[in-house]
């Protein structure tokens, strides 16, 4: 589906200059209280200003699949990210009937782990939803990797909190049976070294290429895709 995302994008500026950067696709962010959240206006904006070829999610928690549906079609989404706990309240939580109802959109499970090691037991639960979304008929295209956070001000967020999972306890646990996307932390300096050490199928950023919260850098983004791009080639990290 993509190599490289650059998720919570807020401006059509932002949007083409990473369209030009050589990324593969762009995260738009529709969760209440995260300050990359969007409107329905400015989302369709976006995606009509950007080219075809580049792959557009939309990010979520707990919203109906009706009113993600009306939205995916609204801007021409390419794909549903969910990033929802796996059980908890509906209004923060995902349940894996939801890839059916999504249908036709793929679906990207967020798996949120505690840092600085990796949780299995949430793996564990992770590879339960997954198997549950198949027996309902729709496996997740991806799974994308994020660290959570249990106390401060960024307790409970979901996505952008520049937290570090440790690549090495993704490296060693068993993987999912679907293809792994790695965020949580990565930025232009580490990206290289987290695709190898962990064999990501694709990874994906926030924080780590913002100037301020929403608000991407060019020289930052361009700096990530190289830096991804490099370690998906296989070249060693300096």
């Amino acid at each position: 589906m993509f190599q490289v995302k650059i998720c919570g994008v807020t401006s059509v500026e932002d949007a083409v200059m990473i369209a030009s950067s050589g990324a593969d696709a762009i995260g738009l962010n529709f969760i209440p209280g995260s300050p990359r959240c969007l409107d329905l206006e400015r989302a369709t904006e976006i995606s009509q200003n950007i080219p075809p070829h580049i792959v557009r999610i939309g990010v979520f928690v707990g919203r109906p699949s009706s009113e993600m549906l009306m939205v995916a079609k609204k801007i021409g989404l390419n794909a549903i990210q969910l990033h929802g706990l796996f059980d908890g309240p509906p209004e923060k939580s995902d349940p894996p009937w939801r890839c059916d109802e999504l249908k036709p959109f793929p679906v990207i499970r967020a798996v949120r782990l505690d840092e600085p090691s990796v949780d299995t037991d949430r793996l564990a639960t992770a590879r339960q939803w997954i198997d549950a979304a198949a027996a309902c008929g729709c496996l997740p295209a991806m799974a994308l990797l994020d660290a959570s956070v249990s106390c401060g001000v960024k307790a409970g967020q979901f996505g952008g909190t520049g937290n570090i999972i440790d690549w090495n306890s993704v490296a060693e646990v068993p993987i999912l049976p679907i293809p792994t996307t790695l965020a949580g932390g990565l930025t232009p300096d580490n990206v290289t070294a987290a695709i190898q050490t962990t064999q990501a199928s694709a990874v994906d950023t926030a924080s780590g290429v913002e100037s301020a919260p929403g608000r991407k850098d060019s020289d930052l983004v361009r700096r990530f895709v190289n830096a991804a791009k490099q370690g998906f080639s296989g070249k060693p990290y300096a």
